[in-house]
């Protein structure tokens, strides 16, 4: 762990969403924000720099758009920096597993040259065996497995889509960083839970036998079945799982999950201290990650964009404003509505994303305390 001293407040940015004027709009917006927050100066010339995004599974049309992340690549280049847009392929089977999937989907959605101005590059290679090993002083790891292209970049901006998660409660950009930057290797240190089938609830539909990546879910007897001995822990079985027949021990897991999560996003801006810069896009703020095939419907409103050099701080601010909305109507909130009641807690009870906030502060990679700034 870290033995940093407490640090003072960190400073987030925020622009709402509201546009009267061309100086206004959201691209003017992403703009300004990456001046307050002062990420000209992460920037300097010549740098190969990161832009680690997320191009949404195939069928998920929430992701963050790619005229954002082109406004992002353009201040870089103003900075002298040579940017590339940039994911690390998936744990579980879909169409992002490998980098060939993975770009034809980026292009799918929009995230191709002719729109960002910028290359794609898979980070973790063609079939997630481009690693760098990052030592870290953590509870859990003592080094993290980092796609190759982001460890060897000279500087990293993360924008990350604000949402929900069934593992995490919610995905920012601590997720981004953890999860998002690691390896397939290193996706796998991070879950390393086990999943089993409550018979009881299991319908016999089959889905989580078609998503196994791993080949551990099968059918016996009508029911599913999974072999803990071939689970790699992915969890892609309780996402598309109907009736929610999954399950694992979530009071002994679900904590250590979190902050060997925590531990990975340390490892991925190791060695970039002042060099690392962080978006969060509170758009289409939906139960789920952009990981699912699909895309529901928003829990609250659009709330706007956030900017700071500190991830859990950043974090923290979009969960307070997530929070302090009132959920949209015909949402998959059953519960916990109001303004001031948590979203994310009441979509996934058995999550614990306050973890990251209190390992993100022990580890030294962050701090929950902000303030606030709105840019106009």
């Amino acid at each position: 762990m870290s033995d940093a001293a407490p640090r003072e407040p960190a400073k987030v940015y925020f622009a709402d969403l509201r546009a009267r004027a061309a100086n206004k709009n959201r691209t003017a917006k992403i703009k300004k924000l990456f001046e307050a927050a002062g990420f000209d100066n992460i920037i300097a010339r010549g740098d190969l720099t990161a832009i680690k995004a997320h191009f949404g599974e195939r069928g998920c049309d929430t992701h963050i758009s790619p005229t954002h992340a082109r406004t992002v690549v353009e201040r870089i280049k103003a900075c002298g920096g040579r940017p590339f847009v940039t994911d690390t392929n998936t744990l579980y089977s879909g169409s992002r597993h490998n980098s060939v999937d993975h770009i034809a989907t980026a292009v799918e959605h929009g995230f191709d040259y002719a729109v960002l101005g910028a290359p794609v590059i898979i980070a973790d290679g063609l079939d997630s065996t481009n690693i760098v090993e990052v030592g870290i002083p953590g509870k859990h790891f003592n080094k993290v497995k980092i796609a190759g292209d982001i460890a060897r970049a000279d500087a990293l901006i993360v924008l990350s889509h604000f949402k929900g998660h069934e593992l995490a409660g919610f995905g920012g950009a601590v997720k981004n960083l953890g999860m998002g930057c690691a390896a397939r290797a290193g996706k796998q240190d991070q879950h390393c839970v086990r999943f089993a089938v409550d018979p009881k609830k299991c319908i016999g539909c089959g889905q989580c036998v078609a998503v196994c990546p791993a080949g551990a879910a099968t059918m016996h007897d009508k029911k599913a079945v999974i072999e803990k001995a071939i689970c790699i822990g992915c969890g892609e079985c309780l996402t598309v799982c109907p009736k929610k027949a999954m399950r694992i021990d979530w009071h002994t897991e679900i904590v250590p999950f979190m902050e060997r999560l925590v531990e990975y996003a340390y490892g991925a801006v190791a060695g970039k201290h002042g060099k690392a810069g962080f978006f969060n896009f509170l758009t289409n703020i939906t139960p789920d990650c952009d990981c699912v095939p699909w895309s529901d419907a928003p829990i609250v409103p659009d709330i706007g964009f956030l900017a700071s050099s500190d991830p859990v701080a950043l974090d923290k601010a979009c969960l307070d404003l997530v929070n302090g909305q009132a959920a949209c109507p015909d949402c998959q909130l059953e519960h916990g509505l109001g303004a001031g009641e948590d979203k994310f807690a009441a979509l996934w009870k058995w999550t614990r994303g306050d973890v990251t906030f209190t390992h993100g502060a022990a580890m030294g990679l962050g701090t929950p305390e902000y303030e606030l700034i709105k840019v106009v």
